[in-house]
């Protein structure tokens, strides 16, 4: 009983920690995205496409 408290704390600061990486991936696509079309926007295209 002494250890419940610490137990379901480490799992709630997991969750939170891995809750922040997944949003942290989604926003990091989402500028990476916007650049990649401003880059095509001003005629810099992909090194993929030119093959």
């Amino acid at each position: 009983m002494s250890h419940t408290f610490f137990i379901a704390f480490s799992y709630i600061l997991t969750a939170l920690v891995v809750v922040g990486l997944i949003l942290r991936a989604i926003i990091d696509h989402r500028i990476q995205v916007r650049a990649l079309a401003e880059l095509e926007a001003r005629g810099i295209g992909r090194r993929s496409r030119r093959g």
